[in-house]
């Protein structure tokens, strides 16, 4: 009896095991699928953040590339309009052969009313490319009349180093309104390139 009985609580022992091992494998395995993920609010959040990050980065560093590009233009600019003014107070200086003389106004470059023709040292008159304004006029100390120009603005250059020969002065320097566009005529003849300012004339201090 009793080795039936224990035979008999042993198989009801087996058929609960059983039965409990079909139902662990009867129920529905619990996973997530990638797409459900990728479909929540929370994923789809987190994604617009990184993409806003990579848009700004990326047009952060185009803003900075155009504005580079923008600023060595205007550099480009100032070097030839400075030129220019340079260039055609020396042509005014040396028009009349034993009257050499400085202008006493930019329309004086304009129309050089010493000739009757009127002679033009200057095409036109040319704005300062950062301010969009009239350059700031040098002037000799004793004349007051002006030997050259320069920029208004007070900004970092991007171009420290490999000015012109003309021009090497401008080399480290720390502002725009540094680049002095002055005549380089050094004892009634023009000075060699590179001297820059002649030491003859002395631009009014700010």
């Amino acid at each position: 009896m009793t080795g039936r009985t224990e035979c008999g609580m042993r198989s009801a022992k087996c058929e609960v095991k059983s039965s409990q091992i079909r139902i662990r494998n009867a129920a529905p395995k619990l996973r997530i699928p990638h797409s459900a993920l990728r479909n929540s609010p929370g994923f789809a959040y987190v994604a617009l953040i990184v993409l806003i990050v990579i848009i700004g980065i990326s047009l952060g560093a185009a803003g900075k590339f155009w504005s580079n590009e923008i600023l060595r233009d205007k550099e480009e600019e100032l070097l030839f309009r400075g030129g220019q003014y340079r260039i055609a107070i020396e042509r005014y200086y040396f028009a009349l052969p034993g009257r050499p003389q400085y202008p006493a106004s930019i329309e004086d470059l304009l129309k050089d009313n010493r000739s009757p023709a009127g002679k033009r040292h200057l095409r036109q008159q040319f704005k300062d490319p950062f301010t969009n304004e009239d350059f700031v006029l040098i002037q000799d100390q004793l004349s007051k009349r002006i030997i050259g120009v320069h920029s208004a603005s007070d900004k970092t250059p991007l171009k420290l180093g490999n000015f012109p020969e003309e021009y090497k002065i401008f080399e480290g320097k720390e502002k725009y309104s540094d680049w002095l566009f002055i005549s380089s005529i050094k004892g009634g003849r023009p000075a060699p390139a590179g001297q820059g300012q002649s030491p003859y004339y002395i631009p009014p201090r700010k």
